[in-house]
């Protein structure tokens, strides 16, 4: 059972997952936490494709590092943001939903990685699994380093750059370390979960659209959002004060 959910599962939450971060950015604007204008895109999108081809590294890197060459075969071994850009999710889509919504929703193409070549078998994959979020949660520490250190001598576009690029890693930090599959944090849980519960993982990340809609459901009309929404917001005002 454990080397079928490792293989299996992973491999069929790639395009899902994608699904799970347009939820994020949508959920973000529902929720009102971004109102958004036409200088506010020219800055999210780029922070976007930087702060998500890094976590995307990050697990390629994590994979590597653990014996997995999955993602280095693919050319996915690189902090080169145009490794990571999908056509569709990455190019495509924010213009679709720039025109239909006014809001720019775009995804990264996740790294692939087969779980049972990682050493330390399932606590291997929860660190090629934590790899991505656990760097945006550094980025965004590092950012707001930055801006505490020389913040007075920057002009108010840079601010609100440097703003905007720890609230976006910070949101990616905490929306992926919700243990629920296919997000990372469902690898950590695996990890330590016994048997049963992994049966029910593995259901929930082999349901396809009907776990897609639970999760929005879920996500957006039982609090769940708010509670994210909530702890990033007080994430980024403890780092930035």
């Amino acid at each position: 059972m454990t080397e079928l959910f490792a293989l299996t599962t992973y491999i069929a939450a790639l395009h899902r997952r994608q699904l799970y971060l347009f939820l994020l950015l949508w959920s973000m604007v529902y929720l009102n936490v971004m109102n958004l204008g036409g200088s506010d895109i020219l800055i999210i999108i780029p922070v976007l494709l930087v702060a998500m081809s890094t976590h995307e590294a990050m697990h390629a890197f994590a994979g590597f590092w653990l014996g997995d060459d999955t993602a280095k075969r693919e050319g996915r071994l690189s902090l080169n943001p145009l490794r990571h850009i999908d056509p569709v999710t990455t190019l495509l889509l924010p213009v679709i939903t720039l025109v239909i919504f006014g809001v720019p929703l775009l995804a990264a193409k996740p790294v692939p990685f087969n779980p049972n070549r990682v050493r330390y078998e399932e606590f291997g994959a929860a660190l090629v699994g934590l790899a991505g979020p656990l760097t945006n949660l550094l980025l965004a520490v590092l950012a707001a380093i930055f801006l505490r250190g020389i913040g007075g001598q920057l002009s108010a576009e840079v601010t609100r750059v440097a703003g905007t690029f720890i609230f976006i890693n910070i949101a990616l930090f905490v929306f992926n370390m919700i243990p629920f599959p296919p997000l990372d944090g469902s690898r950590l849980l695996y990890a330590v979960a016994p048997e049963p519960v992994q049966r029910v993982m593995y259901q929930i990340e082999t349901g396809g659209f009907m776990t897609i809609a639970i999760f929005l459901l879920v996500f957006l009309y039982t609090g769940l959002g708010a509670a994210v929404v909530h702890i990033d917001q007080s994430l980024f005002n403890l780092l930035v004060g």
